[in-house]
């Protein structure tokens, strides 16, 4: 279905002030809208998905993803970083080793919800 131009244009000249005070006062502040967007950012890449994925079953060090990715440790230890940064996974130290987990329960609620999502189609 293709729809014209017209009809995505508004010609109402009736506002709505109303629903607009309800929505605005609904609306998150924009400091949170901006960290919500970043958020959804890092879930933008394909390889933080997957590590994202694999840390739902088990923590994993860093020689233990880039095995299950192929992937070479320093690429995994970036997205890591990258994972940290946002607080989507926490890590631990165990002697010299570095085991990573999801940070909290929220993490696979949000990943869950997508996957729901994409499989309404």
């Amino acid at each position: 279905m293709t729809l014209k131009n017209d009809a995505l244009k508004c010609d109402c000249t009736v506002i709505h002030q109303n629903v607009i005070d309800e929505v605005k006062a609904y609306l998150p502040q924009e400091t949170q809208l901006n960290e919500l967007a970043s958020l959804f950012k890092v879930f933008g890449d394909p390889t933080r998905v997957k590590l994202l994925s694999a840390l739902f079953k088990a923590e994993m060090c860093v020689c233990d993803l880039a095995v299950l990715l192929d992937m070479t440790q320093s690429s995994i230890s970036h997205q890591l970083a990258v994972l940290k940064q946002a607080r989507l996974v926490k890590n631990r130290r165990d002697g010299k080793v570095v085991y990573y987990s999801l940070d909290d329960a929220h993490i696979q609620h949000i990943f869950d919800q997508g996957l729901l999502h994409i499989a309404e189609r």
